[in-house]
This record gives C-alpha cells, sequence and structure tokens, in this order.
C-alpha cells in the first residue's frame, strides 16, 4: 500500500492556485463604478468589456476596459482607472 500524501497536497496547491488566478483576473474591474463615470462624462451605448491588464498606473487597483460613444457620438475604446478607497476615477483613451 502506497502513501499518496504528497500528491493530495500537490493537487491542493495547485487547486488554490487556479482559484487565486480566476479571482485576480475578476477582481481587477469594476465594471458599476465605470458605468457611472462614463455616463457622467456623456458617454452612451457603454459596453463594459472587463479587465483590461497594463493599461493604468500602479497606484489604480481597477482597469476596466470599455467601448461607447462619445459625447460628439463618435465610437471610443478605453480603460476607466480606479484605485482603492480614496482614489478617483480616470478615463484612458486607446
Amino acid at each position: 500500500m502506497s502513501d499518496d500524501s504528497g500528491g493530495k497536497i500537490v493537487g491542493g496547491l495547485m487547486l488554490l492556485g487556479i482559484v487565486g488566478v480566476i479571482a485576480m483576473f475578476t477582481g481587477c474591474t469594476d465594471g458599476d463604478a465605470a458605468r457611472r463615470v462614463l455616463e457622467g462624462a456623456g458617454y452612451t451605448d457603454i459596453v463594459i468589456e472587463g479587465w483590461a491588464p497594463a493599461r493604468c498606473g500602479k497606484d489604480d487597483w481597477y482597469a476596466t476596459g470599455f467601448r461607447a460613444k462619445g459625447p460628439n457620438g463618435h465610437p471610443i475604446t478605453g480603460t476607466v482607472c480606479s484605485g482603492f478607497l480614496l482614489k478617483n476615477q480616470t478615463i484612458r483613451f486607446g
């Protein structure tokens, strides 16, 4: 009879790592706040696209990609960047 406790530990660690990666990617976006900021700035037909990596500053916790019509009616893509608690949101284009 063999002891497979090492395999169970490795399997548990792999599962924990997978759950952590999923949580990290889904936790880096704030669609509700992004929509409020965009609507307040006059954007319409807003489509929230989710996490937009590497488009925000080092102090930003959330990076939410979007497509919308700008205040002038032209289509635009960008990212709403925001920090945790006291940092305001910033709309970045491109």
